[in-house]
């Protein structure tokens, strides 16, 4: 059967992806000579808001089945575009639309997406290739060291291991008043450990003052919370980091702030005059009050978190300003902000955000929190312009974790594939070389949970606080989270291991899944797997910027490439995740789209490479993957 059109092919569209402004490309299309169209296809291609642009399709070669029409199109503007095709066959109109992710069809469909990005459009390099390690600061590593100014309403916990307080007060409230005492020079403590595994950035939770442990009600933008030291604490820290060769990734959560804070002052903390104590506060203007001072628009009804005004001039000033918190934290050594629910900042907000980090120099990044498809995203409304080169540098790459998480648990290969290849083609290049590409984060369960004895959707608190693992969940959960970790180090993006996945750490959602690195009691096994992840990882440029190929598939095997065409290297991933070893013969097809230079993973027998079950092979197919 002829294939009319497939955006994922070469011979149809010249380029994968997304393009550069400026940035021509060739679209072709094969019309079967059965349908006798009586003039050439036209491609209709348009931004919404804007008017379509219908390019006239020429006729570049023919055969006995088909002619093919080709066109080149050059986007002058950046943005999300839309195209199909269109052409008269027998005196009627036929549309050519999208059938599945990448395929035309003639007939119903969708319209396919072309993301046009600016073409100065670059992101910071030392993320590209490297490993993320997220820290939720109160629960990573305490150094012991007796802190200065901490509230007196904090309730300190005694042992290390046992469970964050989850049940409400006697006020049916919940009041995340609890602590560990994790810190800075904690984290100080432990980077050698986190050298050892390869890890290049860490991205920390919150580390503003606040009143809560998750820190997400921050309290005052320009000061650390006295848990985890003071600024020169964490000044030392990113020094300390740097010298290990780390750099350090602050939570920025703009979209709101603490009722408890010095700029909402709501239960009279502080001495400073805030918005909840007078109208001629220098922060009334930063909320919105529908019946002062007790009705105000709050984030997710939630009246301890207090929604800002995010283009309110003196806010914007006070955050992206010259000298303001964003050059602060920059000028003590952060390298960059994680934005919190970035879909509820607005566009203009995040402009300026964008400017103050830059500012700083390039190397300084940008993620955002979105949970979906960043790259069409409409929140509120509004189709949101993230990723075409004026806003963020890239995502927290939720889509990646749960098509691995359903792929594992027995999703259909293809549909995998399908979701890969779908962001893949969506996102800028500079935007996939950045990806976060997380398995467990602080809003969602811990992978080997789910991996385990699954979701937990439904379950009350109680039951996920007495509901452990039995030796024989943690060790299927543990198989499926290395066979998922394969894919988080290996497909494009940069994974980014929340503390303690790597050791084994269990929890179903918050705030089990913000239990304490289990210090003495890790699973050393699990550690030295991810050294190894992380040792292929380094081993050449593929894995920071190659382009992807998935070779073979099944409900049990995946084969796929990795290669760099520039620099003449490459790499071959082959993933069982069945519990059946598997078997790549040398002269399968399969074996034979690539050479067997070095096999670092996998066993050879003969003329057989044997994948035990739950494992992997790693095969370096060019010379040029030495060893850095």
């Amino acid at each position: 059967m002829i294939k009319i059109f497939d955006s994922w092919d070469s011979s149809y569209k010249s380029k994968f992806g997304a393009l550069k402004k400026g940035e021509s490309c060739r679209f072709s299309v094969r019309i079967p000579k059965e349908t006798k169209n009586d003039l050439p296809p036209i491609m209709v291609i348009f931004r919404v808001g804007f008017k379509e642009r219908f390019l006239i399709m020429e006729e570049t070669a023919s055969n006995d089945e088909y002619t093919v029409y080709s066109v080149e199109y050059t986007p002058t503007n950046a943005g999300i575009h839309y195209y199909y095709f269109t052409v008269v066959c027998s005196e009627k109109r036929e549309f050519i639309k999208r059938k599945g992710c990448n395929e035309g069809v003639f007939g119903d469909g969708g319209m396919f997406q072309l993301t046009v990005y600016e073409d100065d459009f670059t992101t910071p390099k030392f993320l590209k290739g490297g490993i993320i390690y997220q820290i939720f600061p109160d629960r990573f590593c305490k150094s012991g060291e007796v802190h200065d100014n901490v509230p007196f309403d904090r309730i300190m916990h005694e042992d290390w291991y046992e469970l964050p307080y989850y049940k409400p007060d006697e006020k049916g409230v919940i009041r995340n008043n609890d602590y560990f005492g994790g810190d800075f020079k904690g984290i100080i403590q432990k980077l050698d450990y986190l050298k050892s595994l390869g890890v290049t950035c860490i991205y920390l939770n919150p580390i503003f003052e606040a009143h809560e442990n998750h820190r997400y009600n921050t309290a005052n933008y320009l000061k650390t919370d006295p848990l985890l030291g003071s600024n020169e604490d964490f000044k030392m820290l990113c020094e300390k980091a740097h010298e290990a060769g780390i750099k350090i990734i602050l939570d920025g959560v703009f979209s709101h702030t603490g009722a408890d804070s010095i700029y909402f002052n709501k239960f009279g903390r502080y001495d400073s005059v805030g918005a909840y104590n007078s109208k001629e506060s220098p922060y009334y203007s930063w909320y919105t009050f529908t019946n002062y001072p007790d009705s105000y628009e709050c984030w997710w009804g939630f009246n301890t978190l207090p929604n800002v005004n995010e283009n309110n001039e003196s806010y914007t000033n006070y955050i992206c300003g010259e000298g303001g918190v964003i050059d602060y934290w920059l000028s003590l050594g952060a390298d960059g902000f994680r934005l919190d629910v970035v879909d509820e900042l607005p566009d203009e907000f995040l402009d300026n955000l964008r400017i103050a980090v830059k500012r700083n120099g390039p190397e300084k990044i940008i993620i955002g929190e979105v949970w979906e498809d960043a790259s069409n995203k409409i929140s509120y409304g509004i189709r949101r312009r993230y990723l075409i080169g004026s806003q963020l540098d890239s995502t927290m790459n939720y889509p990646f974790r749960d098509a691995i998480i359903g792929y594992i648990l027995g999703m259909d290969s293809k549909d995998f594939e399908n979701r890969i290849m779908t962001i893949l083609e969506n996102y800028p290049k500079p935007t996939i070389d950045v990806l976060m590409n997380s398995l467990s984060t602080h809003d969602v369960e811990r992978a080997i949970n789910i991996f385990a004895v699954g979701s937990c959707e439904g379950k009350t608190r109680d039951w996920q606080a007495q509901r452990a693992l039995s030796p024989e969940e943690y060790e299927l959960g543990k198989k499926r989270l290395k066979c998922a970790m394969v894919l988080q180090f290996f497909l494009p993006g940069v994974p980014c291991i929340y503390y303690g996945d790597e050791a084994g750490l269990d929890g179903f959602k918050d705030p089990f899944n913000r239990k304490c690195y289990p210090w003495g009691r890790e699973d050393k096994e699990l550690i030295e797997f991810t050294k190894l992840l992380a040792k292929i990882r380094r081993r050449c440029c593929i894995f920071s910027e190659g382009e992807l190929k998935f070779l073979f598939s099944d409900n049990e095997i995946i084969v796929f490439s990795r290669i760099c065409r520039e620099k003449n290297s490459g790499a071959v991933i082959i993933l069982n995740k069945g519990p059946n070893l598997r078997r790549i013969w040398r002269n399968s097809d399969i074996a034979r789209k690539f050479e067997f230079y070095e096999i670092i993973r996998g066993k050879l027998d003969g003329e057989a490479l044997e994948i035990p079950p739950y494992d992997f092979a790693a095969i370096m197919i060019s010379k040029n993957c030495e060893m850095n």
